[in-house]
C-alpha cells in the first residue's frame, strides 16, 4: 500500500508539488542510485532543502523541474559518494584479516633487541663516525653542515656514514645469526 502524505501543512506550490510527485522522484533517484531505500532517502533531503528554499510562483511545469533537477543532483552526489566510500572502504571480513604492525609481544621484543644491537654497534665506531651517523640519521642534519662543524670535506662525511651503516647491518646480522629463526 502506498504511503499517504498529509498536505495540510504545505502552503507552498512547491512544496505540494514536491508532495504530489514523490513516488516519481523517489523512482529518478533509484534510477540513479540503483537502490529503492536510499532514493527514499535522497527525496527526504530533497524536502528538507525544499522547506529553506524561495517562494517559486512559475508555473507547474517549471516547478516540477525545479523538483526534478534537485533530485537528481542530490542522487549524483549520493552516488559518487557511495562510489567513494566503496573504494575505500572494504567489508568486514577484510578488516578481520589485517595485520597489526608491531602489534604482537614477538615483534615488540625483535624490534628491541635490533635497536639494542645497533646501540652495541654504535659505541664500537670512532667518535667522530658515531657522530657524524646520528646528526645525519636522527637528527636530520646535512651532510655539509656535519663537515663544517667536524672540519672536513663532506666526502669523508659520507664515507663515516656509510661505514656506520655497514658496521650497524654486519654487527645486528651477526648477532641475529646466532639467534633461532622465526617461522
Amino acid at each position: 500500500m502506498p504511503e499517504q502524505l498529509s498536505t495540510s501543512r504545505c502552503d507552498a506550490p512547491l512544496l505540494q508539488a514536491f508532495v504530489n510527485n514523490r513516488p516519481l522522484l523517489v523512482k529518478i533517484a533509484a534510477r540513479i542510485i540503483g537502490c529503492h531505500s536510499r532514493a527514499e532517502d535522497v527525496v527526504q533531503d530533497a524536502f528538507f532543502r525544499l522547506q529553506n528554499a524561495p517562494q517559486l510562483t512559475s508555473s507547474i511545469k517549471a516547478q516540477l523541474s525545479y523538483l526534478f533537477q534537485i533530485v537528481r543532483n542530490l542522487a549524483i552526489d549520493h552516488y559518487r559518494k557511495q562510489a567513494l566510500e566503496q573504494k575505500y572502504c572494504g567489508s568486514e571480513e577484510e578488516g578481520l584479516n589485517v595485520p597489526l604492525h608491531g602489534g604482537s609481544p614477538e615483534t615488540a621484543h625483535i624490534n628491541f633487541t635490533v635497536l639494542e644491537n645497533i646501540a652495541d654497534a654504535l659505541t664500537q665506531l670512532p667518535q667522530r663516525t658515531r657522530y657524524a651517523f646520528e646528526m645525519y640519521r636522527l637528527h636530520g642534519v646535512p651532510q655539509k653542515d656535519i663537515a663544517k662543524e667536524l672540519g672536513v670535506s663532506p666526502t669523508l662525511v659520507n664515507f663515516m656514514i656509510r661505514d656506520a651503516l655497514v658496521h650497524c647491518r654486519k654487527i645486528n646480522g651477526a648477532r641475529n645469526d646466532c639467534q633461532p629463526s622465526h617461522i
